[in-house]
C-alpha cells in the first residue's frame, strides 16, 4: 500500500442527505465520476474510509451472480475515472490509493460526514458528561438526514442503513442519559422520544423516558408513557417492562400519589395488599394485625372504586 499523508483534506464528501462530493470548491456529479457505477465505487469505499476494500469484494457488492470475466477491467477502468474526477494530476498523491489487490481513501485527504460522526461519537466515549453532551449533539445533527438515502436499490446500501440506524438509535440514547446526568431532563425526553420513534421496542430508551419524566417532576406524563410501552411490550413481546422499568414506574405512582391524598391511600393499600400476596410465610404478620390491615385497605379500595363508577 502507498503511504498515507498527513496534507490537509482534497475532497468533501456528504453522505448523509444528498450525495455531494466537492473539490476545490466545485461540486461534482455523479456524470463527471462516470455514470451510477463509479458513484457507487465511490461510496462503497467511503463507507470502509481508511480500510482497503479488494477488488474481488467490490465486483461482489456491484454485480455479485451477475459478474463476468470482464469485471476486473470494467471496474479498473471505472476507478481510473474516478481519480480523474477527483484528483486530476494527482494519480499517486490524491486520496484515493491502489492498496493489497484493491483501493482505499486516504482518511487525511477526505473530509466525510459519516466519518467526523464517528469520531465525535469516540471522543465523546472518553469525556465526562459536561464536555461530551455537545460533542453527542454535534454527531446527532451532522446525521440529521437518512444515510446514502438516495441509494435506494443496493443491498451493501441498505446493510450501511441499518448499521448507522442502530448506531443514531444507542447514540440518542446515550445523549438523553447525558442529558439527565447533566439535569437536562426535558432535553433527554425529547432526544429518547427520537429513538422511541425509530425503535419502538427498545426498553432501555422506554427507561429513559419515563426516569426523565420522573426528574422533570412530571409522573403523568411518565405513567402514561409506562402504560404505552406496557401495551407494546405486551402486544409484539408478550411480556412485561422489566424490572428497572417496573421500579421508575413504582416511583412515580408514590410522586403522583404525594399530591393526592386520597390516592396516596389507595396506593398503600395496594402496596401493602401485594407485599402480603407475595411475603415468604415465615414474614407473616399475626393473624388479628393482618385481618385488620387486609379490611383496612379493602375499605380504602372499595370506597375509591365506588367513587370511579359513579363518576362513569
Amino acid at each position: 500500500m502507498e503511504s498515507l499523508t498527513g496534507t490537509a483534506p482534497s475532497i468533501s464528501v456528504r453522505l448523509f442527505g444528498s450525495f455531494e462530493v466537492r473539490r476545490d470548491g466545485i461540486a461534482l456529479t455523479a456524470a463527471d465520476m462516470g455514470g451510477c457505477k463509479p458513484r457507487h465505487i465511490l461510496e462503497i469505499l467511503l463507507l470502509n474510509l481508511g480500510t482497503p476494500v479488494s477488488k474481488t469484494r467490490l465486483i461482489d457488492l456491484l454485480w455479485g451472480a451477475g459478474a463476468s470475466d470482464g469485471s476486473v477491467a470494467t471496474l479498473e477502468s471505472y476507478i481510473s475515472g474516478i481519480r480523474r474526477a477527483i484528483q486530476p494530476g494527482q494519480t499517486k498523491t490524491g486520496p484515493l490509493r491502489t492498496a493489497n489487490s484493491g483501493y482505499v481513501l486516504d482518511p487525511s485527504l477526505v473530509d466525510l460526514d459519516l466519518f467526523r460522526f464517528r469520531g465525535l461519537v469516540r471522543d465523546a466515549g472518553e469525556l465526562p458528561p459536561d464536555k461530551a453532551y455537545p460533542l453527542l449533539l454535534e454527531a446527532l445533527e451532522i446525521s440529521a438526514e437518512p444515510l446514502l438515502g438516495f441509494e435506494l436499490a443496493s443491498d451493501w446500501a441498505e446493510e450501511a442503513r441499518t448499521r448507522h440506524a442502530a448506531d443514531k438509535v444507542a447514540l440518542q440514547i446515550l445523549a438523553a442519559e447525558t442529558a439527565a446526568l447533566l439535569d437536562k431532563p426535558d432535553d433527554a425526553v425529547n432526544l429518547v422520544q427520537a429513538a422511541i420513534r425509530a425503535e419502538p421496542l427498545n426498553e432501555r430508551a422506554w427507561t429513559v423516558l419515563v426516569t426523565a419524566y420522573e426528574q422533570a417532576g412530571l409522573p403523568a406524563e411518565g405513567l402514561a408513557a409506562y402504560d404505552r410501552c406496557r401495551r407494546l411490550f405486551d402486544r409484539d413481546l408478550g411480556c412485561t417492562p422489566g424490572p428497572a422499568l417496573q421500579e421508575a414506574h413504582l416511583r412515580l405512582l408514590r410522586q403522583r400519589a404525594e399530591s393526592n391524598s386520597e390516592l396516596s391511600e389507595v396506593l398503600a393499600a395496594l402496596l401493602y395488599l401485594g407485599e402480603r400476596l407475595n411475603a415468604p410465610k415465615g414474614r407473616q404478620l399475626p393473624a388479628a394485625e393482618s385481618r385488620r390491615m387486609h379490611e383496612n385497605a379493602g375499605r380504602v379500595l372499595d370506597s375509591f372504586l365506588q367513587r370511579v363508577r359513579a363518576a362513569v
